[in-house]
């Protein structure tokens, strides 16, 4: 087996709601910033999601930490690349700086173990992976998981949820696939916020699985650079190979794919559509601040 380690999800110490309606309204707000051709105002934003402006901005900012007004700021195209100026990460250095392990927005952990190379060869075959649909603040989320963690984490706005179980059931075609959300609540309420420990089963080749043990050493608010990950797990030319791995990252938003960029503070791609990506990064920023 793959040695078993324990890494850091940062989360903002005040745990999100739980209430499902939440979810739904800030995924349909979040939607609608995104694809709003100007700024919407926050009478705007409001009617869209069926609630008054005060109720609104009341929510909004319990979730994310900062207005609707300053959230569009972090949405603006330039945000990456201030991101990679001003919160570049070398993952060399992070545990030893403290940013992956001390520092206080790490309040949920996430204890996650390798399959071994002969299981991932074996393409799921004997694995029973068990799936549910769930309602989270990006929209709906495909969760899958076998009896040691989470395996499997997509987001459906952007391409559906057929494609979404499609997609992620053709990582692992000889797995047996059972629908059990019951099975996989406790952890998806940590990765919520609430009180509890999530825990991931990686399945994948050697080299990704390295490739998503450097993600996980990115901190929330913070972006590195495919090059830098290739260097930081000791072959620094096979940055493509890298780009390909992070793409294949099976368990978005826990192991931070989105945080990876460009060189030039592009955003890249992102397997699940870019409008997330940029949520992911903006709501990530606005509650780092909210918490400084």
């Amino acid at each position: 087996m793959f040695r078993v380690a324990r890494a850091t999800f940062i989360r903002h110490s005040a745990p999100m709601s739980q209430n499902p309606y939440h979810f739904d309204l800030i995924a349909r707000a979040l939607a609608y910033i995104e694809t709003a051709s100007v700024p919407p105002s926050l009478e705007d934003i409001a009617a869209a999601t069926g609630l008054s402006s005060a109720h609104f901005q009341r929510v909004f900012s319990q979730w994310v930490g900062v207005s609707p007004k300053r959230y569009q700021q972090y949405l603006m195209l330039d945000h990456a690349k201030t991101l990679l100026a001003e919160r570049f990460t070398l993952l060399d250095t992070a545990h030893e700086t403290g940013l992956s392990g001390s520092s206080r927005l790490h309040d949920l952990f996430l204890r996650w173990e390798a399959m071994s190379p002969g299981e991932y060869a074996a393409k799921g075959a004997g694995l029973t992976i068990r799936f549910g649909w769930f309602d989270g603040p990006f929209g709906e989320m495909l969760v899958m998981g076998t009896a040691r963690g989470i395996c499997g984490m997509a987001f459906t706005a952007e391409c559906g949820a057929a494609q979404a179980m499609a997609d992620m059931t053709s990582r692992w075609p000889r797995a047996d696939y059972v629908e059990d959300a019951r099975h996989l609540q406790g952890w998806v309420n940590a990765t919520l916020g609430s009180s509890g420990e999530a825990r991931l089963h990686l399945i994948g080749a050697p080299f990704q699985i390295k490739v998503w043990q450097a993600l996980l050493a990115i901190p929330s608010g913070h972006v590195t650079t495919y090059s830098e990950i290739a260097q930081s797990i000791g072959n620094p030319k096979a940055v493509r190979a890298v780009g390909t791995a992070v793409g294949r990252n099976p368990v978005s938003w826990l192991i931070p794919c989105h945080r990876a960029l460009r060189k030039s503070g592009g955003l890249g791609g992102y397997h699940w559509g870019l409008p997330v990506k940029r949520a992911l990064l903006a709501w990530e920023s606005a509650r780092r601040d909210a918490a400084e």
